[in-house]
């Protein structure tokens, strides 16, 4: 059994050792009040350098990350970040830099953050960018504030958004922080917004539709020019989800489908490890005629140089400290800056062929509910397998067997037993076909031997846990369940 950080303390052990104090020293009860002060010091593991090494080390080897597996996460966009960016952001003359520094000090910065708002407005056709918001949902919730704001502003009490059912699972809890009452849309037969829906429900109350486009079935709104134009016959705005930008860099601006506003998602169209709770990025643009609303502090360039310019009598206000996460920022203005206009789009075009011929191959193993061509992800339909009492939960934990981390499970709720792959432009042909082809033998196994399926995973140093249990009473000493066979009564796997 592996022993905790904490099990491997040794009082007295240390792994760093301070150079003296060369500041005159004042008693701590002089700088914190001794209500905040701690009784007992804290129970912190005291151990050498080797030993935090080798502990991490051995745990980062259980993971599975986009540097050492296929990671077709649906909706996500897992794909490989290049490292030159992360060499770039760790650079000292930005990693130093503290946003406390006036902006004589940090030009440089100021003057990257400036150029990647220009180039998300010329990648989206939005008018201005606002990077303050760290992840997507913060964006979301960035740009309902403004929503909000800008029918204050006409003097309009608009309490509704809809949202149709194909829409990320983040929208309606953004909707209802900010004060909305949220209206789902059925989708139509193809998995589209259904026109005869949305005008049913489109209204002098509703403030705006939020719609995922590409939605989450992979599929591209083909009527979205009549969708935002019947919106806006109402006086209804449209913000887009843009965490599915990936399929669109270089083929069409949001802007120009009508859209008033929407959020990015960097960490997951413009290179940054994505995951783990972070970090993130969800920079909002808008038209110019919600310009006024965004968050303050905002970058302007006067003359040669750039200052913060705090001013904004309609804006909703700051929504993050500082200005967001500069580190994903940075980033993000590399991998732009690298690929051009001309390498951004052959990667959206690489992400929809890998999708599609992903698709292609699964749907001569189970059902594609909604079959027309896709963009940069599909859905799939395990619910065949029912019959042999699997589901896609346990398909997922048997793809972890074969190497390969699982696709979205369960969502989008409009497909029964839904698998959600997403291979992004960096999978080659070879990876895509030993996905397929590892999928075809567990699709077998669900039919001739699903307990198999049913004891997955059994080559990770845990089996299946009760997730429920595991988040409320975590246990983080592993130990083999004498309870599972050993993994060589299952079928050999190609490692």
């Amino acid at each position: 059994m592996d022993e905790l950080i904490f099990e491997q303390s040794v009082p007295g052990r240390c792994g760093v050792a301070f150079p003296p104090c060369d500041a005159p020293e004042r008693p701590l009860e002089q700088l914190v009040p001794s209500a905040a002060l701690r009784q007992q010091p804290p129970r912190l593991p005291e151990v050498a350098e080797f030993d935090v090494i080798r502990h991490y080390t051995r745990l980062s080897q259980r993971n599975f990350a986009v540097d050492t597996h296929f990671y077709p996460l649906g909706s996500c966009t897992m794909k490989y970040n290049p490292k030159l960016n992360d060499r770039i952001a760790a650079w000292s003359r930005f990693a130093w830099l503290h946003p406390s520094q006036p902006a004589s000090q940090t030009q440089g910065l100021l003057q990257m953050l400036y150029e990647l708002e220009q180039l998300l407005c010329g990648i989206t056709g939005m008018a201005a960018f606002t990077l303050q918001p760290a992840a997507g949902a913060q964006g979301e919730l960035t740009g309902l504030k403004i929503i909000r704001a800008y029918h204050r502003a006409k003097r309009q009490s608009r309490p509704v958004i809809l949202i149709p059912d194909s829409a990320h699972g983040t929208n309606p809890a953004s909707a209802a922080l900010s004060g909305f009452r949220v209206v789902e849309l059925a989708s139509g037969p193809d998995g589209l917004i259904d026109l005869g829906e949305l005008k049913r429900h489109l209204s002098n109350e509703v403030a705006a539709l939020m719609l995922t486009n590409p939605n989450t079935l992979g599929l591209f709104e083909r009527n979205i020019s009549a969708i935002t134009h019947l919106c806006h016959e109402y006086g209804a705005l449209v913000y887009l989800d843009g965490a599915n930008m990936n399929a669109l860099l270089g083929i069409v601006k949001p802007a120009e489908m009508g859209v008033d506003l929407l959020q990015l998602n960097l960490h997951k169209t413009f290179s940054t490890p994505h995951g783990g709770g972070g970090p993130g990025a969800g920079p909002v643009g808008v038209i110019a005629a919600l310009a006024d609303f965004l968050p303050v502090p905002r970058v302007r360039k006067v003359g040669a140089r750039f200052r913060w310019d705090a001013r904004g009598r309609r804006s909703i206000g700051r929504v993050h400290a500082f200005y967001g996460n500069v580190g994903v920022l940075l980033r993000a203005y590399v991998y732009i800056r690298t690929l051009g206009r001309e390498g951004l789009e052959r990667t959206s075009r690489a992400a929809i062929i890998n999708a599609n011929y992903l698709k292609a191959k699964f749907s001569r193993l189970v059902p594609i509910p909604f079959g027309d061509h896709c963009l940069h992800e599909f859905v799939a339909s395990l619910k065949p397998l029912k019959a042999s009492g699997v589901t896609a939960w346990d398909v997922a934990k048997r793809l972890l067997d074969y190497g390969y981390y699982a696709p979205t499970v369960y969502f989008p709720l409009v497909v029964e037993e839904a698998v959600m792959v997403e291979p992004t432009e960096t999978e080659s042909k070879s990876t895509l076909d030993a996905f397929v082809e590892a999928m075809a033998r567990i699709v077998e196994e669900a039919r001739e031997h699903p307990e198999w399926l049913k004891l997955a995973p059994q080559r990770l140093p845990t089996h299946r846990v009760d997730e429920v249990k595991a988040a409320r009473e975590p246990n983080l000493r592993w130990q083999p369940d004498a309870k599972s066979p050993a993994f060589h009564d299952a079928p050999s796997l190609r490692a």
